[in-house]
C-alpha cells in the first residue's frame, strides 16, 4: 500500500495532470489596463491644481474615470510625457487620459480643453 501511494503523484505528473496552463505557470498574464491602447482610453475633463515639472507630476481635479472605476476627485498623476506639462498652470482646463502603469496613476495624454 505504501508503494502505491508514492507512485500516484508520479503517475499524475507523467500524465500531465499536475501542470498549470502556461500563462498561469509563468505569471505573465498582462493586466487588463496594460492591454488597452492610449487612444482607446476616454478623455476626462479636468482642472489643473498644481504642476511640478521637476518630478513630472500634475495635480488634477477630474471628473469620473470609467476605465479606472474612479469617481471625480483631486489627485496627483505622473505625466507619461513630462513635456506635456510645459505651459500648464493652476486653473487651466484640460482633458486627459488616465491609466495605471506599473501601479502608478498616470496621465497618459494631456491636452488643453476646447
Amino acid at each position: 500500500m505504501k508503494n502505491t501511494a508514492s507512485l500516484l503523484p508520479l503517475a499524475l505528473l507523467a500524465l500531465g495532470l499536475n501542470t498549470a496552463p502556461p500563462a498561469l505557470a509563468q505569471g505573465t498574464a498582462a493586466p487588463p489596463a496594460a492591454a488597452a491602447s492610449a487612444s482607446a482610453l476616454p478623455l476626462i475633463d479636468a482642472e489643473v491644481r498644481r504642476v511640478d515639472p521637476a518630478t513630472g507630476k500634475v495635480t488634477l481635479k477630474h471628473g469620473d474615470i470609467p476605465n479606472l472605476d474612479m469617481t471625480g476627485m483631486t489627485m496627483v498623476f505622473v505625466a507619461r510625457q513630462p513635456a506635456q506639462l510645459a505651459g500648464l498652470k493652476a486653473g487651466d482646463k484640460v482633458r486627459f487620459r488616465a491609466d495605471v502603469i506599473k501601479g502608478v496613476y498616470t496621465a497618459v495624454d494631456i491636452v488643453p480643453a476646447p
